[in-house]
Formats: structure tokens, sequence, C-alpha cells
């Protein structure tokens, strides 16, 4: 008998079943079969940028189960037309951001009525008297840009310090291959320079005329970084970069005073950085400081000096050093902020007055502010049980005035202006549900579950006030826990369409993250990985224990690594649940971990383990690997979503994964795939279309609890 009623579930319907095609693998003395390796087109490079290049058997059998999910799901075409419906309510059709000013302007994006991507504009404003004028200049119709694409992603969008021109990066396949257009701000041309196979990070020089960007290598790794006068079009792009370890990627950004470019590189645990001269167009890249095994390091400039980041000296959870910026080795960095254990240091801002530091304790977050001529310190506070901040920096370096954003599971995101020495709190702006919220009518709980061995798991809940803790209620477990990601307490409007309809919604801050700190992160990966999927599936006992929900009533919800968490509990308790939900997961663990031709390969070795030279590491990922794992038993319902062009979690992972658990299915209970062919890891595009993505995840939810 299914755990999952999955009501109204036609009963004539016939699942795809893929072929076995068994494939023998050895592999440090270790064999195994995989019978749906097949899945994987050997030309997955080509599909990644053209997905017409797709095997056409491949084809056949994604359309299929996608043909077959459509089909299982159709009874509830109008629940997830009235879920979207309420959701798109709750966005404010012709909302705009707060405009941020640069010099003589005032920076901003607006939305019309109607649009997925909006309107990038500007207005001339008065660095002095903080005066905006009402006159609006359209700098980017990003809608304009999207029609005619099925899948539209915009990356970055940012304009020349002289603010004559604007650089954007556009990506319309989902394999994050973006080209870089530049427009004159005057006449409304693009410039002839064409920039291909980018990350979308886009840099402009101080001198407004030299850009730069990261290529992409044949193995789709962020890996070259170029750059070019765009003005002076007779010269070609030059290579300033090459990262020649592939465990490591690159990124390139600006230092807080503009002063400086900065290429950096890092794995999941080791950075290094490279300085440029932003106002020298020519100028040669400098290591600040060669990289160190298991150092990370991040750079602030403030005055003569740069405030550094770091775990150095065994700072498991970062402290704040400094050093002059003629001397940058780490001989000569001296301490400021000291390490404080369970405290971390999430991140730096500096500003001409001040250091702004982002913290988080005991899974809360706060804000730290320091005096740079006295030292003096205090911090902006905060009621909740749980909440979530954002520092959103600023154009302007030698200001008073701090941009954050706050919200929390009941109160909307507001955004704040703060003055750092006076401590005025200025509320900006308050985002609008228009169709109506009211905060009293939902609970917010921070509360801790103890897991098997004795450690305390923090969970955040929200529900509708006056919940009876009789187990009755569904409730969706969100989880992720690993990379040190930890999901924040924030404001979202979509999950109150499950609430109001009687889920409990939670979030369990598993090891793996770092809500507890970078030790609570260090606890949930490599040998100590099991405790991450532990965590999740005791978490969800727990919560039955106390009432909020009882077992066979959990759904549970993960993308991406929170995907290989929900195949891992899926397989330790799969009676926990009604239903799983999993976006793009990362399932194939063994395999992907053992192909280092893939983008993400090499440098996750890492978080996981080298399964190509450790037996160990090949010991500990097979015994936790979804896919390896899979065997007969009453699997709960299963809704998992692919994308065809994903680089990150290649689509053949969740297709293998959905072949081997309907192969080994003992229930009726579906197991459904459903594969986006034009889109990559993030799905839908758009603000409203990715809305139709959520809302059939939530009809699943709601038929697997018998809701719908």
């Amino acid at each position: 008998m299914s755990n999952s009623p999955f009501l109204k579930r036609p009963e004539n319907l016939t699942p795809p079943k893929a072929q076995k095609r068994p494939k023998t693998i050895t592999q440090l003395g270790f064999e195994r079969i995989d019978d749906y390796a097949w899945l994987k087109d050997e030309n997955w490079r080509e599909v990644m940028s053209d997905p017409s290049k797709l095997d056409s058997d491949i084809r056949a059998y994604l359309e299929a189960e996608n043909s077959y999910c459509t089909a299982a799901m159709e009874h509830s075409t109008q629940l997830q037309s009235e879920i979207f419906e309420e959701m798109k309510g709750r966005i404010k059709d012709d909302d705009s951001s707060i405009a941020a000013i640069d010099g003589p302007y005032a920076y901003s994006e607006r939305y019309r009525p109607g649009d997925q991507y909006g309107l990038f504009v500007r207005h001339k404003a008065d660095p002095k008297s903080r005066k905006i004028s009402e006159t609006e200049e359209i700098l980017l119709d990003a809608d304009k840009l999207a029609s005619g694409y099925s899948f539209f992603n915009l990356g970055t969008v940012t304009h020349s310090p002289d603010h004559k021109l604007l650089a954007y990066s556009v990506d319309i396949a989902g394999s994050e291959k973006f080209k870089v257009f530049i427009r004159d701000l005057a006449s409304g041309d693009l410039l002839s320079v064409l920039i291909e196979n980018t990350t979308g990070g886009i840099v402009w020089g101080e001198d407004s005329q030299t850009l730069y960007w990261v290529e992409r290598d044949d193995n789709q790794r962020p890996a070259n970084v170029y750059r070019q006068n765009i003005l002076k079009t007779d010269i070609a792009a030059k290579l300033i970069y090459s990262e020649t370890d592939p465990g490591f990627f690159v990124g390139v950004g600006k230092s807080d005073a503009n002063n400086f470019i900065e290429i950096s590189t890092h794995n999941h645990t080791t950075s290094e950085v490279w300085l440029i001269d932003a106002a020298d167009g020519q100028a040669a890249p400098i290591c600040a400081a060669a990289r160190r095994n298991d150092i990370e390091y991040e750079l602030h400039e403030h005055g003569d000096y740069f405030y550094i980041r770091t775990n150095q000296d065994e700072a498991t959870d970062f402290k704040v050093m400094r050093c002059l910026k003629t001397k940058t080795d780490p001989k000569y960095w001296e301490d400021v902020i000291a390490h404080k254990p369970g405290t971390l240091i999430l991140g730096l801002d500096s500003y001409a007055a001040h250091l702004v530091r982002l913290e988080r304790f005991n899974a809360l977050p706060r804000i730290i502010i320091r005096n740079m001529q006295t030292h003096e310190e205090h911090s902006i506070s905060f009621d909740e049980q749980a909440y979530a901040l954002g520092l959103l920096g600023s154009y302007e370096y030698d200001t008073p005035w701090l941009r954050f954003s706050y919200s929390s599971p009941t109160t909307p995101r507001q955004t704040f202006d703060y003055h750092m020495s006076s401590t005025e709190r200025v509320l900006l702006k308050t985002s609008e549900v228009p169709s109506g919220h009211n905060p009293a009518d939902y609970t917010t709980q921070r509360l801790s579950i103890t897991a098997r061995d004795g450690q305390n798991v923090p969970v955040t809940l929200i529900y509708k006030s006056g919940l009876e803790k009789n187990g009755k209620a569904p409730l969706l477990l969100y989880g992720y826990g690993s990379y040190g990601i930890t999901i924040p307490a924030s404001f979202r409007t979509s999950i109150l369409s499950l609430i109001d309809r009687g889920f409990v919604y939670a979030i369990a801050h598993i090891r793996g993250g770092m809500a507890k700190g970078y030790d609570w992160y260090d606890k949930g990966k490599l040998e100590t990985k099991q405790a991450t999927f532990d965590d999740y599936v005791d978490v969800g006992n727990g919560l039955c224990a106390l009432g909020y929900s009882s077992r066979g009533r959990l759904v549970g919800h993960g993308g991406s690594a929170g995907g290989l968490l929900m195949g891992a509990a899926a397989n330790q308790d799969p009676d926990l649940f009604a239903g799983i939900i999993a976006a793009v997961p990362f399932v194939d663990v063994l395999n992907t971990m053992s192909d280092d031709s893939l983008p993400l390969t090499p440098p996750e070795w890492p978080e996981w383990g080298n399964p190509l030279t450790d037996i160990e590491a090949y010991k500990r990922i097979a015994s936790y690997s979804p896919y390896e794992n899979v065997t007969p038993r009453n699997y709960p319902a299963m809704l998992i979503i692919a994308g065809l062009t994903d680089p990150r979690v290649t689509y053949w992972e969740p297709a293998k994964w959905t072949a081997k658990l309907r192969d080994n299915q003992t229930t009726t209970a579906p197991i459904l795939l459903k594969t986006n062919m034009d889109a990559g890891h993030q799905g839908e595009s758009g603000r409203y279309d990715s809305l139709k993505e959520t809302a059939f995840e939530y009809a699943f939810a709601l038929n697997v609890v018998g809701l719908a």
C-alpha cells in the first residue's frame, strides 16, 4: 500500500520505463554496474550550448517522462492556477527598487505591470542634498531584450564610472554562458565589441574604457580573466590571468573604494587574491598573498590599509586582520578583531569612516558597526525570534549611511538607511503584498531538535496562528546542508499558499551549513557528511514528536545539494514522508565526483572527497550517494525537477535516479520527472514564469497529503 494518497491520480497511466544498458565501472579495486549511464550524452558540452544536439534516444525518454508527469498532475491544473494567481497577487506588479546615488545620478530598477524582467533606469541626483529628480531615463528594457527567447537570464548590469556606457550580460540557454553587450547611453547604440562565453560578471576600470571579465574554459569552468579597452576595437581582448588548477574557480570584482580590480581564485577551503590598479588599463595583476591550503582571505581597503577577513591562525569562525597596502604578505598581517568561536564573521564592508561586519551567532545574524577613529563598536538590534539581514552595499564610499535589508518569515522585506554615527534608522521601503498580509495571522518560532548524537539542531517554523499541535497538520521540511550555505529565515510570499491551506513550513538548519558557525559546516562534510542526513531525518521525527505533524505527513523539499539530502533521507527513512520534492538534485554523487571533466568536480573534492584517488572517499560516498543506494522499498511520491542545460547538476543525474527509483518502487506512489528542456539550474526565468514552477511543486505537495 502506498504511504502517499496522491489523491485523484489517474489509475490508467503507465510510467515510462528506461532501458537498462549495463555499464561496468572498475575504480580503485571496486566494481559497480550503472544500468542508466547511457542517459549521459557523450556530447554533453555541445548540448549545454545547443539543446537541439541532444541524442534522440535520450530526448525521447525525457519527453516521455515530461508527458507522464504532465498527465499525472493534470487533475491539479486548476489548483496550480489558483496557487499561481495567489503568488502573483502577492507581488507588486509595478514595483521598483530604492534608488542608489552614484555621483550625478541615482540608479534603480522598475517593473511595469506585466513585466518579467523590468527596466533599469536612472534619475539625476544631487549627491550633497541627496535630492533625486523625478525625470526618468530608461537605460535598459530587459523585457524587450527577452522577447522571442524561451529562456532569458540577465546577469550583470553595470554603468561605467563616467556614466556614459552601460555593460550587461545575457544567457539565453540556461547554461550560464553569458554574452556581454555595451551600450552608448547617449545614442542608445550598441558598441561592436564581441564578448562571449563569460560567467556573466563584468567590472569597469576607472578609465571607463577598460572592461574586465571571466571566460569559461572548455569544461565550462571559470578560469581565464580578460580585459579590453572597448573603445579601441582594433585591439583584441588580452588574457591577464589564467588558472591552471582545475580545482579553483575564478572571479573578478572591485575593491570597496574602487581603487583596485580584484581577481579572486578559490575552492571551498582556500583562496587567493590578485590586485590590479583600477586606474591603469595596462597594469599587471599582483598577488596579494599566495594561496595556502585551507586558508581563506578577502581584502577590504581603507585608507593606507587592507582589512582582511580570514581564518588564518585556526580562526575557524574567521577574524579581522589588517596590513599596509604596500605590505600584503601574511607575515605583515596583524589582528584587529579577534576570533570568537561560535560567532561567524560572514562578511565585511568598508566605508571612509566605518567598518561594517555581518556576523551570525546561534543561527541569527547581526550587523556590527566599527568607528575607525575611536574603534568603538555597536550593533543593530532586532526583536523577532528568527529573521534575516542583508548588507546591500553602496556606490558611495565616503558616506555615513549604511543600507541594509531586514525580513522574517512573517515580516515582509524592509529596506533601511542607517546613519553609522548618529544611529538614526530610516525605513525606506516595506515590500508591499498587494493581496494583503497580516503578520499576526502567522507565528514564527525558533526551536532546537536534539539529533541522535546529542547535537542541538536549530529549526525555523512558520504556521497559521492558533495551530493545534496534535500531529494532524502536514509539514513541509526544507533543507540544504552543504557548502556552508545557511538558509535565511526570510519572508517568502510563495509559502503562504501552503501555510494558508494548513501546512507548517519548517527550515532545518542542519550540519553542513553554517547556522552555528564554521564548525557546524565542518561537522557536515567529508568524513562527517552522514551527520547532514541524520540531522534532517531527526528534525523531521522530532517535529512529529512535538505534534507539529506526524510520520507520513511530511513533504521533504530541497534543491541541488539539497536534492542530495532528499535522496539520502528517502533511502534512510522513506515512511517519514508523504512526498518529496527534489529540484535539480545532486544524487549521482559517486559517478559525478569520479568524472573530472565535469565543470564542478575538481573544485568540489574538498567538500566530498576524491573517489578517483582516495579509497576511503570512495567508500564513504558510495555509502550515502542516493543513486547508489536505491533498493526495493516503499518510496514516497516524488517530484524530481531537472534542467537540460544545467552546468551545475547535469540533467542525467535526476534522469538516472528517476529510472532507478521507479524500477525499485514497491508501492503505487508515483515517481515524477519534469525536465525543463529550455532551462538550466535555476529553472524557469522571469518573475512570473518562475512562480508557475513553484505552483506546480506546491500542487504536488498538497496532493500527497490529501489537501488537493
